[in-house]
């Protein structure tokens, strides 16, 4: 009774969006469950430490938990809990950086979901499906998945996934340049997040809102709602989610022509990325900073970021970075007079623009490449 009471207030915290607290709870009733011999209960709990550590950016911790209790699942032969396991390892390596192995854990989680006949599991599984596209830069494939997922929250009324669904809608279309849409769904989940006393969700939701904004050339409004997400992810813990709305302070403060400012929180975003080990965190950090030095002239330490981000885009398989950073570093190598190499990258970004059907990459490559090639005749 009592491991089923700790297990219960762990769980509390962590719909809360308060990890740490969540973990203390976890783990007396872990040691419990260990002394009684459930083992079936044992492997639930390590799965909860493991969605605690990744709700605290710390998906490499999440990932050893979830991968011990997937194999206790296994184990007592429990399917459902087997799909869980194997859905949040698809989560963690998606904070990884890596979205083709987390595809490949959720098509797994889906595939029981179905065979089992659990809809809300379902419904999960393609609203993560839907995020991994996401991170590789498939918008349309994402928005599918999502506007799945949000059908079947509906249809049983799980208000949390609807919340969650409605917030990755906003974000795809916030992706696909449609910002007064990705506002309309965000603001939906904001209210969502705030019924059900969902802290971690309305940080998300503050920040996309925030984000929205700054892609409409408002930069103050934007800042508001950064803050007012700041306050919530530091109260809760959330590493990863002080890291995001850092990193996007930083973007406002572009906008705002304050570029000594924006590198302050660049630099203080990709600290915590480092420290967390989230590889698409410090990709993006890596970008932001390439280009705030690009602002102020500083061509060579520009292209160091940009290098640097490129390597960490090879790495984690993400083809829609990796499209961006070739394509930027072919821009700068032609602002220092290095032509052949400048058509090199562009010509690569523009095979990768193709491959994933995004024309800004595409369009801005073509016309690069016609004015290189145009000047080397």
């Amino acid at each position: 009774m009592k491991s089923f009471a700790f297990s219960e207030i762990g769980n509390a915290y962590l719909r809360l969006g308060y990890p740490k607290k969540s973990i203390g709870y976890y783990e007396k009733a872990l040691k419990i469950s260990k002394e009684i011999k459930d083992r079936k209960e044992e492997g639930t709990l390590l799965g909860n430490l493991g969605l605690a550590y990744y709700q605290l950016g710390e998906p490499r911790k999440a990932i050893e938990y979830h991968k011990q209790a997937l194999e206790i699942s296994k184990e007592v032969k429990d399917r459902r809990g087997e799909g869980n396991h194997l859905g949040n390892l698809g989560l963690a390596y998606c904070q990884l950086g890596e979205p083709r192995k987390a595809i490949e854990y959720h098509e797994q989680t889906l595939e029981i979901s179905r065979e089992i006949g659990y809809r809300r599991g379902e419904g999960s599984d393609l609203g993560n499906l839907g995020l991994a596209y996401s991170q590789l830069g498939e918008n349309k494939k994402a928005i599918e998945y999502h506007e799945q997922a949000l059908k079947i929250s509906k249809e049983i009324g799980d208000k949390y996934g609807e919340g969650s669904d409605l917030g990755s809608l906003g974000l795809a279309y916030y992706q696909f340049g449609e910002n007064r849409k990705a506002i309309e769904y965000c603001e939906k989940a904001l209210k969502i997040s705030r019924e059900i006393g969902d802290r971690y969700g309305e940080g998300n939701r503050l920040g996309n809102i925030g984000s929205a904004y700054c892609q409409l050339g408002e930069p103050k409004k934007a800042i508001e709602y950064y803050e007012q997400a700041l306050k919530i992810v530091i109260e809760t813990g959330d590493r990863r989610g002080e890291e995001n709305h850092l990193e996007n302070m930083g973007l406002a403060y572009i906008q705002l022509v304050e570029p000594k400012k924006a590198i302050e929180y660049y630099e203080q975003a990709l600290k915590i990325s480092e420290e967390i080990e989230d590889r698409q965190g410090e990709e993006k950090c890596l970008g932001n900073l390439g280009n705030v030095y690009s602002d102020l002239g500083e061509l060579n330490k520009t292209i160091e970021y940009y290098e640097k981000g490129l390597e960490i885009s090879n790495e984690i398989g993400n083809r829609r970075e990796k499209g961006i950073y070739l394509g930027n570093l072919g821009l700068r190598y032609s602002e220092i007079g290095e032509n052949r190499k400048a058509i090199e990258y562009l010509k690569e970004s523009l095979a990768i623009g193709r491959a994933i059907e995004d024309p800004s990459i595409v369009n801005f490559c073509k016309q690069k490449l016609k004015e290189l090639e145009g000047s080397d005749e």
